[in-house]
Formats: C-alpha cells, structure tokens, sequence
C-alpha cells in the first residue's frame, strides 16, 4: 500500500511539473514568439461609383475579373453629355461674336486641357499608393521612379495644354479675355467636357472587380456604387493579439506567415503597424455610459489588432489567396534564431504539412 501511494504521489508530481513547465513555456512564448491562428487576409475594398448620372450602355468586365490601371469597366450614355458640350461650345461661340473672334481655337484647347487634367488625376491616384509602398519597403525604388516620371510626364503635358489655351485666350485681347460672359461660357464648357470624360469609368491601378451588378440598360445616379473593387497592390495580414502578447512586439519586426489557402508554404513577412486602439462596445443611454453585464468568471481578453506585410511585395502576392481568407502568423520580437524561436518555426512548419488535411 505504501508503495502504491509513493507511486501515485511521484506521479502527481510529474504531472504537475510537466503543466508548469508547459505554462512556463506558453508564457514565454507569448512574449517572445506571439503568434495567432486566426489572422485574416485583408486588402483596400472600395465600391466604384461613377462621377455622373446615366444609362449603362456597356459594362465591360466580368464579375472577378482581373483588371490593370487604366481598364475600362463599364461606360454610361456619353450623347446627353455630348449634346452638352455642344450647347456649350455654342454658348462660348456666341461669347465670341461680341469680340469678333473664331472659337474653334480656343474650343480645341480648352479640351486638351480636360483631357490632360483628367489624365493627371488618374496618374496621381495610382502614383500615391506608389508612394506609399515604396515607403514601407515593399514597392522597389524604381517603381517609385518610374510613377513619379509618370506624374511629371503628366504635370508637363497640362502645362502645355494650359499653355496653349493661354494663348488662345491672349488673342482675343483684353476685351475678349476679361469678358465676364467669356468666362461664364468658357467654365461652362469645361465643366462640360470634364463631365463626358467622366462616362467612361476606368480602373486607376490593378484589381479585381467583384460583385458586379451592372447591365446594359441599368440607370446609376452619380455617386452610387456600382460594383466592388479589391486593389491587388495593397494587401496584408491582420492579426488580433492579446494585450500581453505585445509587450515586446515592435514595428518592423520579422514574421512568418502561414496561408490556409498555400498549404505546405511558410511566408516571410514584418509588422507594418500596431492599433493604437479597439472599439470596447460601450453604450450610452440618456446621457450616462451603460454598465456592461457580465456572466463569465474571468473577463475575456482583450485583442488588439497588427497589420503583417509580406515582405516579397504585393506584386508577389501567392496565387489562390484571397481577401478573406484565414493564415496563421508567428512574429519574432527578439531573434529568428534563439531556441524559443525555433521551437516557433518547427511548431508551425509542423502546422503546414497538417493544413493539408484541415
């Protein structure tokens, strides 16, 4: 019987050492290598609208169509707008008449100089994301180089166009130019033609469209959503950690990724940023904060969310892995290398072969 008992008491000892070693390790592995099953693919989702009302007469991509800057996605009826411009062309014409000067001239540059506006904007839009890449590392210089060619190049052209109107404007004299029904005319003619550019609704850099709903035939009010877009040059990981889990972690530092959707793969990556803030789903109610009623033993963690980048760059983003989708990270805020570290990698790597079968 006294054997028995010794027996049964080394057991218990055991058994106890071995959970505290495991807390122990748990605790240091929080701090050193945190790391969350339940991170979330995410990228910038925005709704295209157009910037005029109209009937659609063409919609030129497919649901989950991939899509390069500059690709026409759905056209809207130009001929209301074309009348428009007509009318104002007209209006500027008999502007004109009152200084005896021909409006073709000036008609042509006017419209050179919308085009050229309309294509800046467009060039701008896809060079400020650039930039912002490039910034956090992920865009290569030299695309940075060749975007900020690219708003030159078009910086250049408007001034020329506005050049040119200029002086299409200086030859109809002091009387022409300082004209207040000159100037009505010639605004209203811009805003003309800025408005039938705006019929043709185009991508400002890649993507995917999804979610398209459009047909021929279907009326869109300026301003309404008309399908979904998902940038493919901005996308990341986000990954809800406890706040114990951060003490240690910093920007910058390095990561490993797991994608459900790459079985088998481990992605190298770094923190880009950490929330500086959580909603905590208080309420009001007259005025005062509403207490909020609790029936657990222990008030559940707080999750505070990281944005993981891959460092490969979104232009390298794995093929099949989609907004939405579900990965594992670990991030290393000390060494990739140290014994904590390592039993982190093989951990996960053991994690990759098993997301073959779940």
């Amino acid at each position: 019987m006294a054997t028995a008992d010794k027996s049964s008491r080394t057991t218990a000892v055991v058994v106890i050492g071995i959970l505290i070693v495991i807390a122990g390790v748990y605790a240091v592995m929080d701090r050193y290598v945190p790391s969350s099953a339940r991170g979330i693919v995410s990228a910038y989702v925005v709704q295209i609208a157009p910037r005029v009302s109209g009937t659609v007469t063409q919609v030129h991509v497919a649901d989950d169509a991939v899509v390069e800057a500059g690709d026409l996605l759905f056209s809207i009826d130009a001929r209301p707008f074309e009348l428009a411009v007509l009318q104002a062309e007209a209006n500027l014409a008999s502007a004109l008449q009152e200084v005896d000067a021909s409006s073709a001239s000036l008609v042509a540059a006017q419209a050179a100089v919308t085009q050229a506006r309309t294509a800046l904007e467009n060039t701008r839009a896809d060079a400020e994301r650039v930039f912002r890449l490039e910034e956090r590392g992920i865009a290569a210089t030299a695309r940075g180089d060749a975007a900020r060619a690219a708003v030159a190049e078009g910086e250049a052209q408007l001034e020329g166009a506005e050049a040119r109107l200029a002086s299409a404007k200086a030859q109809l004299g002091p009387q022409g130019e300082d004209n207040p029904i000159f100037q009505a005319a010639a605004a209203r003619l811009e805003q003309a033609q800025y408005d039938l550019a705006s019929t043709q609704v185009t991508a400002q850099h890649s993507g995917v469209v999804t979610n398209v709903t459009l047909s021929e035939g279907q009326f869109i009010g300026a301003g309404n959503p008309a399908l979904t877009f998902i940038d493919a040059e901005a996308g990341w990981i986000t990954v809800d950690l406890r706040e114990n889990q951060l003490q240690n972690v910093k920007v910058g530092d390095p990561a490993h990724v797991l994608f459900d959707a790459r079985p088998g793969e481990i992605h190298r990556a770094r923190v880009q940023s950490i929330a500086w803030g959580i909603a905590p789903d208080r309420t009001t109610r007259n005025g005062l904060v509403v207490n909020q009623t609790s029936t657990r033993w222990f008030e559940p963690p707080r999750r505070i969310p990281v944005r993981i980048e891959l460092e490969s760059g979104p232009e390298n983003w794995p093929a099949k892995v989609r907004v939405g989708g579900k990965a594992h990270a670990v991030i290393f805020t000390a060494s990739t290398a140290g014994p904590v570290a390592l039993l982190a990698r093989g951990m996960q790597r053991l994690r990759s072969w098993v997301s073959f079968l779940h």
